[in-house]
């Protein structure tokens, strides 16, 4: 090759010689050498003419050459990798030969080579990485370019331009900055995962919750590896986390104008709920504010943002007249940093671990010694087949009173719907306000009358009380009060104490989600604080704002109506009719109080279009979880109670029954058709309407419940009556309890877990999710197999009945209490209501 070379320049060193001297391309100008290099001029001398043929025609050979060789090495490296697929090419061996100006390795190099390629020229090396070179500096101006329009459009929010900004956080947002501008992959994410303004926002599409999950992906090392010693540069150079972060905005019109306000309830999907800043948002929805997430750098801080937001929202809107308030609290901003667990959830975490190794060893006791003809029951009480078999038994006790068991399922279903419909204002809908249109109709009373659900439990409570009492006080027998409230508190208790170090300790590492922290970890540090309080039954009392697990507030009221109900009874029982005229009288001053306070305070129990949020607030805690004003319908079951164990067979004439059963329909209709126009959307709030519907709603709904109750009981049987007393609703019954504590946390981690915005279809689909009932029920089956009957076990091996002398034997359920409890064990309320215990079903 050295020879050719040698002869072709020595016969051209007249003409071509001296363009080879004065080259018109070089290498580094990534243009092609061999073009200028074996090209000559039209008017050159044949010789050289051919003297160049014959050189291409060698170079040509030998790459010829190189390719059988790798193909010689192909077939040998193929079978010692067995189809590797990370070879180079010839192309690739060549490109780098060239690159390095060391063209006498490339034999060499070929020869490693696993995989087999075409023969190639110089021209066709030269043209292929004159083509990659041109489709880089091409993709560099498009992204530029890209770049360019795409933040044009959407501008990327600095968080930085807080004057009091750390320099921590001044530092990451110009890293943010800088990749963005390089269209950096991480920084796109991040400018990506906030929220932004799309269509529909007529139709209530203004909530924009971003990408949360792509946001907190983000970990961006720094690529700058010489950081200065000082300590702010030090953190500035550490990994970049996105930190995702939910603010809320909340419209100010400067004026009355009729369109900006037509435009802003449109905008607001007509205000279903009207809420402030300063209201609680996590138990009720605040609607009214807009809900806006935003990714920064996890160096800036909940204040960094909120200022930051506010003046894009001041620049956005001026000159307008409008204004926006924003807020963004602290535990709003969440960042991916996984934290080792706390002592005291690691102490959580091995509790219930205990429980579950406790009820398995029980439960394999309990197997391997049923073949013994007794069993130890201390070791059985958590024994798992023992208590399922106890929870999905359908055998009735002589004396039961079955239509309870019925209507309690019924009110148990409305009031998981009223809550559902309530965590349902939570999530964001791309259609709102379409959403609020369907929703403002007179039928929605369904879900608003959330308040007349909760009466019957109170009702039967009083009237299970007042059946027990009065038997034992008819048959002559002791009743002490000091063991009946042990075994309440054994009762109520452990399920109780169960989901309270359940929802503060461990359910907060369950999920993460937009609105994780505010539903589920804001109500999880209110726990921690004032968990005392439910213990103590006296939460109900300290509102609802800072009340752990504010659905247990009926749990508080109806233990001090418990407490005190003894006393009404006894009352009752010595002076019959001066007890009956003083219960009533109590009964009226009761629902006096009720209107009176509506009137006073502005309340609404019924849950109007509309409705303020400090309202709802005020409601809870002046009237509907403070006891005097719910002890009507306590008073009204221990006065139905006493007419159950008075009048039991009582014979009733057809006009009787029509009569009672015609006044029975107008309550109902009159409770729950009666408030139905106050559910419009067009519906504007009216004391006086409220104040009736707070004081005479309660009474006529369980009024009807307590017509059904009483004629079923003594055998006047109808269709109603039968359906309400069939006898699969006592499983529904013993599940009641655990059902009306797991519903809000199942709720609420939903709500909490929702990432996306979702359209809105109709009411009935949203309802009935069946994933949720499914996750509450198995939830409820596990509290109370796991708490509720072991230590309902425990209690009546620790509390020792006297026997009651009964006309019959009794039959029970080797899993069912073997005294006289039966009857009350099998009617706990979804409010958990834990009366004395019933007599013997056959001791009447």
């Amino acid at each position: 090759m050295e020879q050719v070379l040698f002869c072709w320049f020595d016969v051209t060193a007249n003409g071509a010689a001296a363009a080879v001297a004065n080259p018109t391309c070089s290498l580094k100008d990534n243009c092609n050498p061999g073009e200028n290099l074996l090209s000559v001029n039209a008017d050159s001398d044949p010789v050289e003419s051919h003297i160049a043929s014959i050189f291409e025609d060698k170079v040509n050979y030998s790459l010829k050459l190189f390719a059988d060789d790798a193909n010689a090495a192909t077939t040998t490296t193929t079978t010692t990798t067995t189809g590797s697929s990370t070879s180079t090419t010839v192309l690739d061996v060549l490109h780098d030969a060239l690159a390095a100006a060391n063209l006498s390795e490339l034999h060499h190099a070929t020869t490693t080579t696993s995989r087999s390629t075409a023969n190639y020229t110089l021209r066709q090396l030269s043209d292929k990485r004159e083509d990659n070179d041109q489709i880089e500096d091409d993709e560099r101006v498009y992204l530029y370019n890209i770049g360019k329009r795409f933040l044009a459009i959407s501008q990327p929010f600095d968080a930085a331009r807080n004057p009091d900004a750390s320099p921590l956080c001044r530092a990451q947002m110009r890293r943010y900055m800088t990749a963005l501008n390089n269209f950096d992959l991480w920084a796109l994410k991040m400018h990506d995962a906030s929220g932004k303004l799309n269509s529909g926002i007529l139709n209530g599409n203004i909530n924009q919750p971003g990408d949360f999950d792509q946001c907190m992906g983000i970990q961006q090392a720094n690529d700058d590896v010489t950081s200065g010693n000082n300590n702010d540069d030090t953190q500035a150079n550490s990994t970049l986390r996105g930190q995702y972060c939910l603010a809320y905005a909340q419209p100010v019109l400067p004026h009355k104008s009729k369109r900006l306000q037509t435009f802003f309830k449109l905008l607001q999907s007509h205000g279903p709920f009207k809420s402030e800043f300063n209201d609680p948002g996590h138990r009720v929805p605040r609607y009214s504010l807009i809900n806006w997430g935003i990714c920064v750098p996890s160096g800036c801080t909940y204040r960094d943002v909120e200022y930051s937001v506010a003046e894009y929202l001041r620049n956005q809107t001026a000159a307008t007249g409008i204004s926006f308030n924003v807020r963004v609290e602290p535990q709003m901003c969440q960042v991916r940093d996984p934290q080792p667990w706390d002592r005291n959830t690691t102490w959580a975490v091995r509790f219930f671990v205990l429980v579950v190794c406790l009820a398995i060893l029980s439960t394999v006791y309990d197997r391997s010694t049923k073949t013994q003809p007794k069993q130890n029951d201390w070791c059985t009480a958590f024994s798992l087949d023992k208590n399922l078999r106890w929870l999905f038994s359908t055998r009735s006790s002589p004396g039961d009173i079955e239509a309870v068991h019925g209507i309690r399922f019924l009110n148990a279903i409305m009031l998981i719907f009223s809550h559902k419909s309530m965590a349902m204002f939570f999530n964001p809908y791309n259609n709102r306000t379409a959403m609020s249109e369907s929703l403002g109709q007179p039928w929605t009373v369904i879900g608003r009358a959330a308040s007349l659900y909760t009466d019957p439990f109170l009702l039967f409570s009083g009237m299970l009380t007042s059946y027990s009492l009065f038997g034992r006080l008819m048959k002559q027998q002791p009743i002490r009060l000091k063991n009946e409230y042990i075994s309440r508190l054994m009762r109520i208790v452990p399920p109780l104490a169960a989901l309270i170090l359940f929802c503060t300790y461990v359910l907060p590492l369950w999920g993460s989600g937009p609105q994780w922290n505010l539903v589920v970890g804001h109500h999880a540090d209110i726990c921690k604080q004032h968990w005392w309080r439910n213990l103590l039954f006296i939460h109900n009392y300290f509102g609802f704002s800072e009340m752990c697990l504010t659905h247990t507030h009926h749990l508080g009221i109806d233990t001090e109506l418990f407490a005190v109900a003894p006393l009404f009874i006894l009352i009752l029982w010595r002076w019959p009719r001066r007890g009956l005229l003083a219960l009533l009288l109590l009964c009226t001053i009761g629902t006096a109080a009720r209107y009176y306070t509506t009137i006073v305070n502005q309340l609404s129990n019924y849950i109007y279009f509309g409705t303020n949020i400090q309202r709802l607030f005020r409601t809870a805690d002046y009237m509907y979880s403070f006891p005097p004003h719910r002890s009507t319908v306590y008073i009204m079951g221990i006065l139905l109670g006493y007419a159950l164990r008075k009048y039991q067979g009582v014979q009733l004439s057809p006009l009787q029954l029509r009569l009672g059963w015609l006044a029975a329909t107008v309550c109902v209709l009159a409770s729950l058709l009666g408030p139905a126009p106050m559910g419009h959307i067009d519906y504007v709030y009216n004391s006086t309407h409220a104040a009736i519907y707070a004081a005479f709603a309660p009474i006529a709904w369980c009024l009807f419940f307590s017509w059904i109750v009483f004629v079923s009981h003594n055998g006047y049987k109808n269709k109603l009556t039968r359906l309400f007393s069939w006898r699969g609703f006592q499983v529904s019954t013993k599940l009641s309890y655990a059902i009306y504590l797991t519903q809000f946390p199942v709720f609420f981690y939903n709500v909490g877990r929702r990432r996306h915005i979702h359209h809105y279809y109709n009411f009935v689909s949203i309802i009935l999710d069946t994933n949720e009932f499914i996750s509450i029920f198995l939830a409820s089956v596990a509290l109370t197999v796991l708490f509720d009957a072991p230590f309902q076990n425990l209690k009546k091996l620790l509390i020792k009945r006297p026997a009651i002398q009964s006309k019959a034997p009794a039959t029970t359920s080797s899993t069912m209490p073997t005294t006289g409890t039966a009857l009350r064990e099998q009617q706990l309320e979804p409010e958990p209501e834990l009366v004395p215990h019933q007599p013997h079903p056959h001791a009447d």
